[in-house]
């Protein structure tokens, strides 16, 4: 044991959770020739291979499983130590990530994170604000916000809110084509929607509230749906506290189609007692609930 080194740890467990160098390399703020050269280290170190390296990544050899358990370990006990000690004084400092739906993260967190900024200037908030799933067991965010509530995993979960969808317009577009009265009007217009097999979470299929109706305009990004509603190019459902918003976009068919969907706060339990985590899911969690007519009008 005399060569090894407890910091290679950081990097083995890195590559362990991305499976590629590169990528490992910019979370861990290095190039990626030190992240092999600290994981050949290690290796040298331990008398052992831990990774079966291809063309394709990183993969982990039955030794480097059985490595990776204990430096899981490790690492929670690193983190409960900070939690402890690291962050007993009074400055929040540090780096928090969130990971976001797109609509969620980037038209109504990121018009409200500056307050959390200004609360506390020394602590670094990153917002990925993208349409998927994030893992927090592999560290992709400290904390996420998503259209499920999991249902395994040490994670501690608390409901943000529940919002509503509706059919949405552009007025130009409602005015250049055929009245919609009724549900039956509906197949004479152009739709707007998810591509089917890049849907990322079953939360977001929510065309079939519209009957026997196929979108010929889709996208995997709801920023794109909403940009390509409000230029008329056709009809689709949007969240209210997005598209309320816009004196453009008319709802169609009023409450006659409202669909109803739930945001939910994650943290993973190893990070819930780091002071940055726990103020800044707060903060979520309050601004959610300060502006819940937002997504609740009714």
């Amino acid at each position: 044991m005399s060569g090894f080194n407890w910091n290679d740890l950081r990097y083995f467990l890195d590559v362990a959770r991305t499976g590629k160098l590169v990528v490992s390399a910019k979370r861990l703020r290095a190039d990626h020739t030190t992240v092999s050269r600290r994981i050949a280290a290690l290796e040298e170190a331990l008398n052992v291979t831990l990774f079966d390296r291809r063309p394709d990544g990183f993969t982990l050899t039955a030794e480097g499983e059985r490595l990776r358990s204990v430096a899981e370990e490790m690492e929670r006990a690193a983190i409960a130590a900070q939690g402890l000690v690291g962050d007993a004084d009074r400055a929040m400092s540090g780096t928090v990530r969130i990971g976001a739906p797109d609509g969620f993260g980037s038209l109504f967190l990121a018009a409200h994170i500056g307050r959390l900024c200004d609360r506390h200037p020394d602590l670094e908030v990153q917002l990925v604000a993208t349409p998927r799933v994030f893992s927090l067991s592999k560290r992709e965010a400290d904390i996420a916000v998503s259209l499920s509530r999991p249902t395994e995993g040490r994670l501690v979960v608390r409901k943000l809110t529940d919002y509503h969808l509706r059919l949405y317009a552009a007025a130009d577009y409602l005015a250049a084509q055929a009245p919609i009265r009724t549900r039956a009007d509906l197949p004479g217009h152009r739709f707007i929607g998810y591509i089917d097999d890049l849907i990322f979470t079953p939360e977001l299929d929510y065309i079939a509230a519209l009957g026997d109706i196929t979108p010929r305009l889709k996208s995997s990004n709801l920023i794109a749906q909403l940009k390509a509603t409000q230029a008329g190019a056709g009809l689709c459902i949007l969240p209210r506290f997005i598209a309320d918003r816009d004196p453009g976009l008319v709802p169609v068919l009023g409450k006659d189609i409202t669909v109803t969907r739930s945001f939910w706060l994650i943290v993973h339990e190893d990070l819930r007692a780091l002071a940055r985590v726990a103020a800044t899911a707060d903060f979520i969690a309050e601004t959610v609930a300060r502006r819940q007519g937002e997504f609740l009008p009714d």
